[in-house]
Order: C-alpha cells, then structure tokens, then sequence
C-alpha cells in the first residue's frame, strides 16, 4: 500500500486533530498545523499520529499569515518532496458566541472572522499546496464544511463560510480537471470532540445529552478521506460536497465505536446542485 503525505490544517484540536490521528493510522506522515499557544497541543497530536502508525510533524503556522503558509508548503516540498493530501480544517471558531441566540447584529463583531480565517484561509493553502499536489498526481483537497451552507446553523458569519468554501471547492475542481488532482468538499456530523466529553452530561442541554451517541467521532472523517483519497474513481467526485456519513456507507466504514455515523440532510438540507461546471 502507498504511503501518502498529507497536511491537515488546524489541527491541534477537536475536528482536525482526529482527522490527523486516522491519517496516520493508516500509515500516512501528516504535517499538522496551529498556532502556538504557548502549550504543547500540536506536539502531542503529532506524538498521536506516530503512535498510531503513521509520522507526525508539527508546524507552528497562524493561517491569518499567508507567508507562514507559503513557508508550510515549502518546508513540505523541501523535506518530502510530495504532497498527496490537504484537509483544510483551519477556522476562527468562537463556540460560546457563536451558540448564544439573537441575530448577528447583536453578538461580537470577530464572528466575521470566519470568512477569513476559515474560507479566505483555505484558499491560500490550496493555492501554495496545488502546484506540488499537481507535480505528486493522484491528489485530494478535502475543504472541510458542514450543513450550514444550505441551511441556518449559527448565522450568516458561519453560513457564508461554509457556502463559500462548497463554491471554492466546485470552482477548484474545474480549474483542476486534467491534472489529476481532485477538489471536495466534506460535510462531517456532528463532532464528540475532547472539549465535548469534558463536559459533564448533567451541565449539557437535555437535547445535547441525549443525542451524544449519534456523535462522530473526529478520527471518522479521516477514516473516510483516506479511502477516498485511494479510491481509483475519486476524480469522479471531484467538485462535489460530500457528506463524511454517506462516504462511511459507500467505502463500508464505520465510527471507531463502531456505529454507522447518521445522515442529517433530512434535518438540515442536501449539498447544493445549482453549481454548473463549463461545458456540462
């Protein structure tokens, strides 16, 4: 089996960090990225992915800067002279402001910070990291979004994000088609994250609670990237919003628990079709 090297972006904790794990799970070296925080978050991820079979190789990088981007890339072509995978995870995310209800004229301003560290962010590290992806061939971006793009989910900040990193990812494809490298967008579930489980059950909301053990784990979207990274008709998809659930169902993967993680697109919308490549 080869052996790829990829980058997931903002992946010191939550989504990103258990993308990376399952990526090294399956034998990959993962450049992980995150801002220094003054802790040891990123080490211990990249501790993580060498644990679980893979190489880890943390970088310290603020994606609000796009020459420590540039310097990401070049470090990877420098040290591995490949590229095979980009999960572009990396966010502004605010939880606490971002769950308080009202409409968004009446909580913080720095909510807009997700439109460019998150969509603006991911277009820079597609734009430093596809010329190596097109050198390596057989390539995937993943563009990680959610249901929010086709629905409300915590404002127009966090849909304008979203919606606008399904569109890049579709227009990234087009622009790709002939160089073997495919463009996606993924829809995860939602996350158990490390944050989440700290939390006693008790202080959670009723509705929360109970749902728990529908949550994915964040390892299952690597699970499913990975094979889809492998998969020979992978071109196939490229432009499409994906939803992380439906790729389990169609590589046959399930959660690290053990369950087949659950569709939400009856609750809270389908990708969007009305994206129109040249020519079709």
């Amino acid at each position: 089996m080869t052996q790829g090297i990829a980058v997931v972006t903002g992946a010191s904790r939550g989504l990103g960090r258990g993308i990376a794990r399952a990526l090294g799970s399956r034998g990959l070296t993962v450049y992980v990225t995150g801002r220094s925080s003054g802790d040891d978050a990123l080490d211990r991820v990249a501790a993580e992915i060498t644990a679980a079979g893979g190489q880890g190789i943390a970088v310290r990088v603020d994606h609000a800067k796009d020459d420590e981007v540039k310097a990401l890339f070049e470090r990877v072509r420098k040290d591995s002279g490949r590229l095979d995978l980009l999960v572009n995870n990396a966010a502004a995310v605010y939880p606490m402001d971002l769950a308080v209800p009202g409409p968004y004229w009446e909580k913080p301003l720095h909510l807009v910070d997700m439109i460019d560290v998150g969509l603006r962010s991911n277009y820079v590290a597609a734009y430093y990291a596809t010329p190596l992806m097109i050198e390596t061939g057989g390539a995937l971006m993943a563009h990680v979004s959610f249901y929010g793009a086709v629905s409300y989910f915590h404002g127009p900040a966090y849909g304008a994000a979203k919606a606008g990193t399904d569109k890049m990812s579709f227009d990234m494809a087009v622009d790709l088609r002939g160089h073997d490298v495919a463009s996606v967008s993924i829809w995860p579930g939602f996350i158990l994250t490390e944050m989440l489980q700290s939390i006693p059950r008790e202080h959670l909301p009723p509705d929360i609670a109970a749902n728990l053990p529908n949550f994915e784990t964040p390892d299952f979207t690597g699970l499913v990237l990975e094979r889809l990274w492998r998969d020979p008709e992978r071109m196939a998809l490229s432009g499409q919003t994906l939803i992380g659930a439906e790729l389990g169902l169609r590589y046959g993967i399930r959660d690290l628990d053990g369950k087949q993680p659950m569709v939400y697109s009856q609750m809270m919308g389908q990708p969007s079709g009305r994206f129109i490549a040249p020519g079709a």
